[in-house]
């Protein structure tokens, strides 16, 4: 990921104030790039999922992998604190 800080007061108040999808362009009006804000948890309108209530409760209940406290514990043997 990169990280760019803004120290433009008016520049951070209009990202503060954006939601959705927002477009930045250059001082020419070319898009630069685009950026997302705002909670991105939510799913667009219109969206369903494609599992039924039963088969969510199905799948919530199959077990894989490893505990997170066996991997950390392998881990802190192999590499140290």
């Amino acid at each position: 990921m990169t990280s760019i800080t803004i120290t433009d007061p008016a520049l951070l108040a209009q990202f503060a104030a954006a939601a959705g999808t927002v477009e930045i362009k250059g001082p020419d009006g070319r898009v630069v790039t685009t950026v997302s804000v705002g909670d991105r948890a939510v799913p667009p309108p219109g969206f369903k999922i494609p599992l039924s209530d039963e088969e969510l409760a199905r799948r919530s209940q199959i077990r894989i992998g490893r505990p997170v406290a066996d991997i950390l514990r392998d881990l802190k043997a192999k590499y140290g604190e």
